[in-house]
């Protein structure tokens, strides 16, 4: 998945690092040796180390997770924007605001102004009001796309950082590091690998090199998401074996028509075995052949009286 040679980093200037005097003794088991006073990284330790971070971005992608790209740094700028835009991811390429991962509810209410603004902008209701109050609107809007233009379309925090130059965004590996995000970062040779997950040795300061790792996570996540839209496009198959363990003929699957489907039978009337006659006729039969009992005369209420008897004293 995004395979890049070695020759393409040496192409890029990858194996280049600082000078020597501001190294960080942590990458020494990545530095080749040096030149001209100046670190030359391993390729040879940092492609399997490339192309293992490239596998962890597109298995996530592949099961519709978000990366968020980081690069703030001048350089980086507009390459990340280009990259992450084109696999349709989030991106930070301005100033990283303090508590943008540890604090998001915060910056998600930022978010939910910044959309408000916009749709003021959209329907006009930014010329109805006053000459003042829409500059300082404007400048509202301004201020707010260009630290969370990025990130508006991000739903929650993101499952991974993709870093260029953990040194330059450590406010943004810290905070990763706190809530448990795994980081995918290009390290150069005078910052630390601490806190970094999936660690690339590389020069982190030339533009065709930080190129080929935005160029090269964009496509993993790219890939990823390919791979899963290809599985969920091709449906399981039935293979029908014959006795003998070989594989039968595909037989074609008959279409289902009206003039297929057949009405289930009606109940036939039930018969009498003596004279073949249906239940209801001989239920007639009976009730006409037995005798009428004869009607019980009403029963009338008798009174008794009491005879009067006179008395006398």
């Amino acid at each position: 998945m995004a395979n890049i040679s070695m020759r393409q980093m040496l192409e890029a200037g990858v194996h280049f690092g600082h000078q020597t005097r501001y190294w960080n003794p942590k990458m020494a088991p990545f530095i080749f040796g040096q030149r001209n006073k100046i670190h030359i990284i391993n390729l040879e330790k940092t492609l399997p180390l490339y192309s293992e971070a490239m596998n962890f971005i597109g298995s996530l992608a592949a099961n519709r997770g978000t990366i968020l790209f980081v690069a703030t740094k001048r350089a980086a700028q507009e390459v990340t924007e280009q990259e992450a835009k084109r696999c349709g991811m989030p991106y930070v390429n301005h100033r990283w605001l303090g508590g943008m991962l540890t604090n998001f509810k915060t910056v998600r209410q930022s978010i939910k102004r910044l959309k408000e603004l916009e749709a003021m902008g959209q329907d006009g209701s930014l010329e109805r009001v006053s000459k003042k109050e829409g500059l300082m609107l404007q400048r509202e809007l301004a201020k707010l796309n260009r630290s969370l233009a990025g990130i508006k379309d991000m739903a929650g925090l993101p499952d991974a950082l993709f870093v260029i130059d953990v040194g330059y965004e450590k406010i943004a590996v810290s905070e990763a590091a706190k809530l448990g995000i795994p980081v995918v970062g290009v390290v150069d040779t005078n910052n630390r690998p601490e806190g970094v997950d999936y660690v690339i040795p590389g020069n982190d300061d030339a533009i065709r090199a930080i190129q080929l790792y935005a160029q090269g996570a964009a496509d993993a996540v790219i890939e990823g998401r390919g791979s899963v839209a290809q599985m969920a496009g091709s449906p399981d198959e039935f293979v029908e074996l014959s006795e003998t363990g070989a594989v039968a003929a595909e037989r074609p699957a008959k279409k289902v028509t009206k003039a297929t489907v057949k009405s289930a039978p009606r109940r036939a009337p039930m018969k009498t075995e003596a004279a073949g006659e249906t239940a209801g006729e001989v239920a007639k039969k009976r009730t006409a052949a037995k005798p009428s009992r004869p009607t019980a005369k009403p029963k009338t209420a008798t009174t008794r009286t009491k005879p009067k008897t006179s008395s006398t004293k």
